[in-house]
């Protein structure tokens, strides 16, 4: 299996319902911030473009769920590159519970983004940074 970007979590309680397991929304949130630290960690020249005009416009996202995952849980969240064209990007996800030693597969996610430039009220389409594509040539078997 390729490698992946890893982001680690422990589930908060304010990220539960009632019943105490995770309110499904935080999965989508988890896949934002595991991008957000790969960028940090991978293409920190993407952040200063993306404070400027660049802009990664998530089209669309998903996730299947496999497990419920309970407060106190600790998660890693796994992000490998799908695929890429043009302007878009595809990003699988995969999230596990990580407990005793073990994993166990609890979700399943993707999320495809687009690169634009703002250029004045609108965006326009780009194509992926350089350094955006850079970073993810670790995560990826066909870059």
């Amino acid at each position: 299996m390729r490698r992946a970007y890893e982001y680690r979590h422990v589930v908060g309680f304010g990220e539960t319902n009632i019943v105490g397991n995770v309110y499904f929304t935080h999965f989508l949130e988890w896949q934002g911030r595991c991008r957000e630290m790969f960028l940090r960690d991978h293409a920190p020249e993407i952040l200063a473009e993306l404070a400027k005009d660049l802009r990664m416009v998530t089209v669309r996202c998903s996730c299947d769920y496999i497990e419920e995952v309970w407060g106190l849980d600790e998660i890693s969240v796994r992000m490998r590159l799908g695929e890429h064209m043009q302007n878009r990007i595809t990003m699988d996800y995969e999230y596990y519970r990580c407990k005793d030693g073990k994993e166990q597969l609890v979700a399943k996610g993707q999320q495809q983004v687009a690169c634009m430039r703002a250029e004045g009220e609108r965006a326009v389409p780009i194509p992926i940074p350089e350094a955006l594509l850079n970073g993810l040539r670790l995560y990826s078997d066909d870059i």
